[in-house]
C-alpha cells in the first residue's frame, strides 16, 4: 500500500466508479482497476461492492477511506512544510453565509495578497453541517456559530457578532417574545445555530406551533421580512451588506444577542494554510457599517 494507491482508492470512492475516477485522475480505466485490485489484495479484504452500475464502499472500505484522507492530508502538509515554509495548495474552508457576506471579503483579499500559492475552496452551510464536514475531513477548517464540544476539534474565537430581531417597518415595537407571537418565523433550515437562539427566545414549544419559512439566503430572508412575510434573527453585521432594503431592527436580551464566531479545525492537524488564516484573521479588520439603535431603519 502506498500513497498513490490510496489516492486512486479515494478517487474511486468519491466518484462512485472506475470510469469517472479514471477520467478525474487522467488514467486509463484498466490501470485504475488494476491498482484497486492490488490494494484489495494487499489489505486482504474487499473494499468495494457493486450495485446498479455504481461502486459502494464496503465496511472495510469505509474504514480505509478515513485513514486514506488522513494520510493523504498529512502527506500534503509534510510536502508544504518542507518546501519553503510558505502555505500552498488548496485550503478547503467552510463558513456561515452571514460570515461569508460580512466578514470574509476583507480576509480573502488580504489572504490572497499575502499567500498567492493557496487556492481557497469555500463551502457555505449551517453550523451543524460545517462542524460535521470538518470532523469528516471534508473541510480543513470552518467559521461556525458555536464552538463544538468535541475533543477531536479545536477552535479559536475570531469575530464578535450581535444578533438582532428584524421586522417590517409596519410592525409594532418588539420588547418581548410575546410581541411576535402571531408572526411567521423566517429562518435557515434546522442545523442553524442562530435559529436555535430564536427558538430559545420564543420557546421551543411556541415555535413548534408557528409557521416557519425556511430559506437559505440572508438576502432572501431580509427581503421577505421587509415585505411583511415574517420576522427573523440575523447578525447585525449582515444588515450592512443588504442594500436598499428597509427593515426595523429590534434588540434582543444581551445573553442571547452577543455571540462569537469561532474558527474550528481538527485537533493536531493544522495545515500551514490554516495556521496562516488564523493569524491573518486575528489582525485583519473586518467590521463595517451596522445598525446601532434598538429600533432602527436601514
Amino acid at each position: 500500500m502506498d500513497l498513490a494507491d490510496l489516492a486512486i482508492f479515494k478517487a474511486v470512492a468519491e466518484e462512485g466508479g472506475i470510469v469517472r475516477a479514471a477520467r478525474k485522475l487522467h488514467r486509463v480505466q484498466s490501470s485504475v482497476t488494476s491498482r484497486i485490485q492490488q490494494l484489495e489484495a494487499s489489505v486482504g479484504t474487499q473494499l468495494f461492492l457493486r450495485s446498479k452500475q455504481r461502486l459502494h464502499l464496503s465496511s472495510s472500505g469505509e474504514v480505509l477511506l478515513a485513514y486514506a484522507d488522513k494520510l493523504l492530508g498529512l502527506a500534503a502538509e509534510a510536502k508544504n512544510a518542507v518546501a519553503d515554509g510558505r502555505p500552498r495548495g488548496v485550503l478547503k474552508l467552510g463558513a456561515l453565509e452571514s460570515t461569508t457576506a460580512s466578514r470574509l471579503p476583507a480576509v480573502f483579499c488580504a489572504f490572497h495578497e499575502r499567500f498567492p500559492d493557496v487556492r481557497i475552496e469555500l463551502t457555505t452551510g449551517t453550523n451543524d453541517a460545517l462542524v460535521a464536514a470538518v470532523t469528516d475531513r471534508r473541510l480543513d477548517a470552518a467559521f461556525v456559530a458555536m464552538a463544538p464540544s468535541r475533543p477531536e476539534l479545536a477552535h479559536s474565537a475570531v469575530f464578535k457578532e450581535r444578533l438582532v430581531l428584524i421586522t417590517s417597518l409596519a410592525h409594532a415595537p418588539v420588547k418581548r417574545a410575546a410581541d411576535v407571537a402571531d408572526d411567521s418565523v423566517i429562518a435557515f433550515p434546522r442545523g442553524c445555530a442562530y435559529r436555535r437562539v430564536l427558538e430559545r427566545w420564543i420557546g421551543d414549544k411556541d415555535l413548534a406551533s408557528v409557521r416557519v419559512l425556511e430559506l437559505a439566503s440572508y438576502h432572501a430572508i431580509v427581503a421577505c421580512v421587509a415585505s411583511g412575510t415574517g420576522i427573523a434573527i440575523v447578525p447585525q453585521s449582515v444588515l450592512a451588506t443588504v442594500q436598499c432594503v428597509l427593515v426595523a431592527v429590534h434588540s434582543l436580551p444581551k445573553a442571547l444577542s452577543d455571540v462569537s464566531t469561532p474558527l474550528i479545525w481538527r485537533s493536531g492537524e493544522q495545515t500551514s494554510a490554516v495556521v496562516a488564516l488564523r493569524e491573518l484573521v486575528r489582525t485583519t479588520p473586518t467590521t463595517g457599517r451596522s445598525a446601532t439603535s434598538s429600533i432602527g431603519v436601514l
